[in-house]
C-alpha cells in the first residue's frame, strides 16, 4: 500500500442530518437493562447516545466480507482485513441535542498513519465528527480506527494488563449474543466479529464474539454518569487495549479522582484490562 496515496484521504469530509427519534433511545436503555421513563420529545439525548442516529446504510451489494460498507467512499481504501474501533475522545462544549430534533454530523479525516507492530502492519485512520442540533454545535468526537493484517496460523494474543482493583462505583454483566445483536442492530452494525461465530474464530482468528468498543464505551459512561447525579458531562475519551468476549462476564469500574474526574473501565472475566477512560463533568 502506498502511504502517498492514502494520505489523499486527509480532509475528505461527509455531512449527514438525522431525527433525533426517541425510540432508539428507549431500546437502547432496554438494551442496557435500565429502567428508564419512557423518553419523549424534548428530552436531552445523554452523552455518546448519538451513536444511535447518523447510521452508515450501505447497499446490500457494497458490503464487504467483514459485514462493513465497502472502503474508498469516505473512508479510505486500507487493504487490511480486520477492522478495530480503537477509542474516541469527545468534548462536549454546547448546548446538548434533544429528542425530536433535526441534528447534523460534519465529519473529516484528520491522519492516515501506517504503523507496524507485533502483530504486523497497521493503520490508524483518525475521524473528527461535529455534531450540532438547531441551537449551534452541541459536542466534537475524534474516533481512532485501526485496521490490521490478518491472524497469522497460530497467533496468540498478548495477555492483557491487568485492570485497577478499586472501583468507587462497579457494575457486572454478561454481553450475551443478544445483547451484542440488538446493539448491533440499533447502531446498523453489520461487523460479523460480533454476531458471526464461524467468521469470528475462523477468518479473524478470534476465540469468540467481539464486544462493541463503543458497547463498552458506553457502559462506562453510563455508571460514571449515573453514579454522579446532576453533574454535566464537560468531556470523555477511551481507548480499546484488548479485546473482551461475548458471553463471558464483564466487570465495569468507575473512580473518583481528586480532581473531580472519574477513571472508568472495562474488566474481562480474567481480570484483564479490555478498555480504559476518563470523565470530566462540568
Amino acid at each position: 500500500m502506498s502511504l502517498e496515496n492514502l494520505t489523499d484521504w486527509i480532509g475528505r469530509t461527509r455531512t449527514m442530518q438525522d431525527f433525533a427519534a426517541p425510540f432508539p433511545v428507549l431500546a437502547l436503555a432496554a438494551t442496557f437493562d435500565e429502567e428508564d421513563p419512557e423518553p419523549k420529545m424534548g428530552d436531552p439525548l445523554p452523552p455518546l447516545w448519538h451513536w444511535l442516529y447518523f447510521l452508515d446504510a450501505a447497499r446490500q451489494s457494497r458490503i464487504g466480507t467483514d459485514g462493513h460498507a465497502e472502503r474508498g467512499d469516505f473512508l479510505p481504501p486500507i487493504p487490511l482485513p480486520r477492522r478495530m474501533w480503537a477509542g474516541s475522545r469527545l468534548v462536549f462544549d454546547g448546548e446538548p441535542l434533544r429528542l425530536g430534533e433535526t441534528i447534523q454530523r460534519v465529519s473529516e479525516i484528520v491522519s492516515v498513519e501506517p504503523k507496524s507492530g507485533a502483530s504486523g502492519s497497521m493503520v490508524f485512520v483518525t475521524v473528527r465528527h461535529t455534531v450540532s442540533g438547531p441551537r449551534g454545535r452541541s459536542f466534537s468526537e475524534e474516533q481512532d480506527i485501526v485496521y490490521r493484517e490478518a491472524a497469522k496460523p497460530g497467533e496468540k494474543a498478548r495477555d492483557p494488563k491487568p485492570a485497577p482493583a478499586d472501583p468507587t462505583w462497579a457494575r457486572k454483566l454478561v454481553p450475551d449474543p443478544v445483547m451484542l445483536f440488538r446493539f448491533s442492530a440499533l447502531t446498523f452494525n453489520g461487523h460479523r466479529i460480533h454476531y458471526d461465530h464461524p467468521y469470528v474464530t475462523g477468518t479473524e482468528g478470534y476465540p469468540g464474539l467481539i464486544v462493541h468498543g463503543p458497547l463498552l464505551g458506553m457502559l462506562q459512561i453510563e455508571l460514571a454518569r449515573r453514579s454522579n447525579p446532576g453533574k454535566g458531562v464537560a468531556s470523555f475519551e477511551f481507548r480499546a487495549l484488548s479485546p473482551a468476549f461475548g458471553g463471558l462476564p464483564l466487570a465495569v469500574g468507575a473512580r473518583a479522582e481528586t480532581d473531580g474526574s472519574v477513571t472508568t473501565w472495562v474488566a474481562t472475566n480474567n481480570g484483564g484490562l479490555a478498555q480504559q477512560g476518563k470523565v470530566k463533568f462540568r
